[in-house]
């Protein structure tokens, strides 16, 4: 392709919505327009890195054993209401009516329509296991679109899916997913971790995300250095710290006037925020729920969501609460009554706690479970964090930000039940089918290699997805002999099958420079009035400082044989 004819327009200044290095630079790269918030379009070159990231995809998908298929974008919303996931995905789904007033969306996530195909097509054990996959635009309505596209509302999604007969079954291909995943990332040079994770609204017993490690990342990774332990902070257990024992107290009402925030309460009485018990209120889709926490941790709202088993979970204003018969910024659950009370299980390490008094400007001292207050439910619904013990082997834990690539399920029987999926066994017998689903973002990985891989003056491409593999720069195009040779150079390289971006301009060497720096291309050939002196040009990888002179006789074939960048 020559420069001169390109669709391509870079920019020198950073643009100013842009969060990320990964949305500074495709911007500025012309590799992809923001259309509107969270949808981008991918200009020529861009598109060229994305196709070639996909067929990555395609070739390991293929060694083991899935066949693509493509299912479409619009989806009856029938099937979703079938499985309770319209009210799951809530508003994250787009959904809209044809003509004739049927109800449709456009596919987060394409679960319900591939188990409905797959129905019609199994009859029997002998028909399985399959694993089947399509590269596909998805869309979610996300409320806070950020990072360009690490999370956009209309995204490109490798989404794999595998029906077996067993859990057993089931086991082996989701091990060669995870083994598939592992090659891509490995040609991408792109470092992942597994982790545990959250089903979140696709479901599923078992769950596990693949995290590049990087401080853009709007993941957090809570691990252990000694066990290897790790998982989404979603997902993630860690051991409360125990506080020393002491006889529980006499329960007593003090004064805090306008105290009404941990750290208030806990300066003004001179405790530490562990012997506190904070309280919030949350709203479901059907009630108001009062959690009650140790003061030195944070609620995790995922797990919380899991154990109410609601589709729908938020602050609740403080109407709401008011409305409870609740006090904020003082609300106990001490002789509260008619609301439900969701305890997290640090309420269990420690006595004597502070606690509002559910009056204004008062609290309790030396509160004690269950001796002053009941709760319908106790369990772990707190944010694991650094400092806390590894649930595996007690060490400390850690924690990093990273950017989730992919995300693995184990099914099971959730969505072949609902949309009845059935085989029939040796025996004859009908039998739910066991399902896996493998989700792998496509802009993701481009955006996360930008993220690993770049300096002050651009992008810097890993050889195979590389737009082009190499910027031919001609410098003094109205000089005949450097247009000449630069143009036979051009030939010969297409005629090799290089791929070469030519930049035929007649603009001024730092233009060029600069461009074929921010563009990320792994080798640069240039040739001037000073080279051609030599009958050579000079060659320079995108990350070196030094550069080296070839024959011009001999380039070609130099490039196709060097080892070029990473």
């Amino acid at each position: 392709m020559r420069l001169s004819q390109a669709f391509l327009h870079t920019r020198r200044e950073d643009p100013k919505e842009a969060e990320t290095i990964s949305h500074k630079l495709l911007i500025r790269s012309g590799m992809v327009y923001p259309v509107t918030g969270g949808v981008y379009a991918y200009l020529p070159l861009g598109l060229r890195v994305v196709e070639k990231v996909k067929r990555i995809i395609e070739e390991e998908m293929e060694k083991v054993g899935a066949q693509e298929l493509l299912m479409p974008h619009l989806q009856p919303l029938s099937l979703w209401q079938r499985t309770g996931r319209d009210h799951a995905f809530g508003q994250n789904l787009f959904s809209l009516h044809d003509r004739k007033g049927f109800e449709l969306c456009l596919g987060p996530t394409h679960e319900e329509v591939i188990t409905n195909i797959v129905r019609s097509q199994v009859e029997s054990y002998r028909d399985l296991p399959l694993l089947l996959y399509q590269i596909q635009t998805k869309f979610r309505d996300e409320v806070r679109p950020r990072g360009g596209i690490i999370r956009a509302r209309e995204f490109m999604m490798m989404d794999g899916y595998s029906f077996s007969a067993s859990e057993a079954e089931l086991d082996e291909v989701y091990h060669k997913a995870i083994h598939a995943y592992g090659q891509i990332f490995h040609r991408l040079e792109l470092p992942a971790v597994i982790v545990e994770a959250d089903s979140g609204a696709i479901g599923g017993k078992e769950s596990h995300e693949f995290i590049t490690p990087n401080p853009s990342g709007e993941d957090k990774v809570i691990y252990c250095e000694n066990c290897g332990y790790a998982a989404n902070e979603e997902k993630a257990h860690g051991i409360k710290p125990d506080i020393p024992p002491e006889p529980p107290g006499e329960l007593e009402e003090v004064s805090t006037p306008g105290m009404t925030t941990i750290d208030e309460v806990s300066s003004f009485l001179s405790v530490p925020p562990e012997k506190t018990l904070k309280a919030l209120f949350y709203s479901t889709e059907e009630e108001i729920i009062f959690v009650v926490i140790r003061g030195d941790l944070k609620v995790n709202e995922v797990k919380l969501k899991h154990i109410l088993g609601c589709f729908e979970l938020g602050l609740a204003n403080d109407d709401e609460v008011r409305n409870a018969g609740l006090v904020p910024g003082f609300a106990s659950p001490v002789g509260l009554s008619g609301v439900k009370i969701v305890a997290d299980d640090s309420i269990l390490k420690g006595q004597n706690f502070v606690a509002g008094a559910n009056r204004s400007g008062f609290h309790l001292k030396n509160v004690n479970y269950p001796r002053d207050f009941k709760c319908d439910l106790i369990s772990d619904i707190a944010l694991a964090s650094t400092g806390q013990g590894c649930p595996h082997c007690g060490q400390d834990l850690r924690s990093r930000q990273g950017i989730e690539l992919g995300h693995v399920f184990k099914l099971g029987t959730i969505f072949s039940e609902k949309l009845s999926a059935l085989f029939s066994d040796s025996r004859g017998r009908q039998r739910p089918i066991f399902m896996g689903c493998y989700g792998l973002g496509v802009d993701r990985m481009v955006a996360a290699i930008i993220e690993q891989s770049h300096d002050e003056k651009g992008i810097i491409w890993p050889r195979s997805i590389s737009p082009y593999q190499v910027y031919l720069c001609a410098l003094g195009m109205d000089n005949p002999e450097v247009r000449e040779r630069a143009e036979k150079l051009y030939n010969e390289f297409r005629q090799k099958g290089v791929e070469v971006l030519f930049d035929d301009r007649l603009e001024p060497p730092g233009v060029k420079f600069n461009d074929a720096d921010l563009l990320g291309i792994p080798l640069r050939v240039t040739v001037s009035p000073r080279t051609l002196k030599t009958n050579s040009a000079e060659i320079k990888q995108r990350t070196s400082k030094d550069s080296s002179l070839l024959p011009l006789s001999g380039v070609v074939e130099g490039v196709r044989n060097h080892p070029g960048e990473h």
